[in-house]
């Protein structure tokens, strides 16, 4: 693909030619000028060869695709990489089937001081049950295992573990055979993680920062807390992050901010807010979504962790710090109280400030009309996962069986929210969905509730830009000169304007439309593949043999 190969010790002139340029600067454009690690001009293939001779790399794109890269809105890292190195169980799909992979792994893992795995999912296995303490007990040998369910609300834990939590059994959400939720999830949760090494810790890292760049993604927002990792692990991410060779990590640190005193230690974390997983409630599949009305398969509403009261204060103190500010926010009644929160925090500090402060809320899935217009008015960004929808919606999803059909039927609206004029970032929450853009694309425009999907163009935008726009950058996620130089190549089919309602044409293929095309994300076809992703100008992936 390339004529040279480029090195990282000094800044280098590279031109891409021969391709498609997404870009809005240029329609037409195929091909691209890198500077350093900036895009100095996009445009089409004749004036391309003025360029030629005076850079230093030129790479010919043969039909390739070139986009901004993409950012997560929303990942752990560790977690990520644990599940790509260790126990994952989101391919497990009956409980025999994933005891069985609990017990190859522990018999194939004789040191771990406690055994960790992901994925698990009941709602998609025939027995409709989460794993016994006893079966666990017994396909690990009496070791210590953590075992998260897929959405990281809930865990399946061994006797030897809760054995290394003393109290455990008075904690709050402790039940002696049902997953573990709330203060006694996160006891052992905290246990567990203890006992990564370092070594274990930056290989998992690194594994999943890799395959991040293996997927076009340029940056990770690290969504980080005392409640979920560790301020040594955000150390470490934001370390190997600021190395240069892998993604951009932006860091967040969920917890409660009342001063400036609190704002400052958020920031000596290098975090850029105390936002991210600040937890509002819990998850829909572990019943700790908190509702207005109780769930249709268990006689309560779930779990409230912040009311308005307390949201008001972090987001005003956020506010006067300069500090962004942000909550994990699933039902209904959660996504009130943090309305109504913001709500009262503008009348203390101003609706202009709160506006510009850009203050974010994670989820977002079971909105109102009532709370879509306060993110509007608030400017509040919705970080979104739609690969939520493609797992758990649909009439006979997990969302439907927790909700009922009715109220399943209004989760995600993205539509909606565009219409508003709600920012949108769009991300995986990995590991609970994987890394995959495309296919988060794709599930945004083909949701199963079809008045809820957008148009490809603007998933894409809130998968690019909306991430960038999140953390207060406008110059970014886009091709134009000027813009740093991070984007992906892609191997991929013929390129369309897709959009999400039958209605309207769905798909054109017209240039004389002035709009940049997209690869066709019909389900059933093949995703686009990446062959390399640059940050900052470097190169960070490169598909072997290519």
């Amino acid at each position: 693909m390339s004529d040279r190969v480029s090195t990282p010790d000094r800044p280098r002139t590279v031109l891409l030619r021969g391709g498609e340029v997404h870009s809005p600067a240029d329609p037409f454009a195929t091909a691209m000028v890198v500077e350093g690690g900036s895009v100095a001009w996009v445009g089409e293939e004749g004036a391309a060869d003025s360029f030629a001779d005076g850079v230093d790399e030129v790479v010919h794109l043969d039909g390739a695709l070139v986009t901004p890269a993409f950012t997560d809105a929303h990942v752990h890292t560790t977690s990520t990489g644990l599940a790509l190195t260790g126990l994952d169980l989101s391919a497990a799909r009956t409980l025999p089937d994933a005891l069985a992979r609990v017990r190859a792994y522990a018999a194939a893992r004789p040191a771990d001081r406690v055994l960790l795995g992901h994925g698990w999912d009941a709602s998609v296995w025939p027995e409709r049950r989460s794993p016994l303490r006893a079966e666990l007990d017994e396909a690990t040998g009496g070791r210590p295992l953590y075992l998260t369910r897929v959405d990281v609300h809930s865990a399946v834990v061994t006797t030897a573990l809760l054995d290394l939590v003393p109290g455990i059994r008075d904690r709050a959400g402790f039940d002696g055979e049902r997953p573990l939720t709330g203060d006694a999830h996160h006891a052992v949760r905290r246990a567990a993680y203890a006992t990564i090494t370092a070594e274990q810790r930056a290989a998992a890292q690194t594994a999943a920062l890799a395959h991040a760049a293996s997927q076009g993604i340029g940056t990770v927002h690290e969504c980080a807390g005392p409640e979920i990792s560790s301020e040594d692990d955000l150390a470490a991410l934001l370390a190997l992050g600021a190395r240069g060779d892998g993604p951009r990590v932006v860091g967040y640190w969920a917890e409660l901010v009342t001063n400036a005193k609190d704002a400052d230690r958020v920031r000596d974390l290098g975090a850029i807010g105390a936002a991210g997983d600040l937890f509002a409630d819990g998850s829909l599949g572990s019943h700790t979504a908190h509702l207005h009305d109780p769930y249709a398969d268990a006689p309560h509403t779930g779990a409230a962790h912040l009311d308005a009261d307390t949201v008001a204060a972090h987001v005003a103190a956020c506010t006067e710090a300069g500090l962004q500010a942000g909550f994990h926010a699933i039902g209904d009644a959660a996504l009130t109280a943090v309305t109504d929160g913001v709500r009262a925090a503008a009348e203390r500090v101003g609706l202009g400030r709160i506006r510009a402060a850009r203050h974010r809320v994670e989820h977002a899935e079971m909105l109102t009309g009532a709370t879509i217009a306060a993110f509007a008015e608030y400017a509040l960004t919705a970080s979104v996962q739609p690969a939520f929808d493609a797992a758990w919606g649909g009439e006979d999803g997990m969302y439907a069986a927790r909700l009922g059909a009715g109220r399943a039927r209004t989760l995600n609206p993205y539509a909606a929210l565009l219409r508003a004029g709600v920012p949108l970032a769009l991300g995986s929450d990995s590991p609970v969905t994987p890394l995959d853009p495309w296919g988060t694309v794709r599930a945004a425009v083909f949701h199963r509730t079809r008045e809820h999907g957008i148009s490809a163009r603007a998933a894409f935008t809130a998968h690019t830009r909306g991430g960038w726009r999140a953390i207060g950058r406008d110059d970014a996620g886009v091709l134009v000169p000027g813009a740093p130089a991070d984007y992906a190549i892609w191997r991929t089919g013929d390129l369309v304007v897709q959009a999400p309602d039958e209605r309207v044409e769905r798909w054109s293929t017209d240039p004389r439309s002035g709009t940049p095309g997209l690869p066709d994300l019909t389900p059933g076809r093949d995703l686009p593949e990446c062959l390399r992703t640059v940050v900052g100008g470097r190169t960070v992936y490169q598909r072997p043999n290519e």
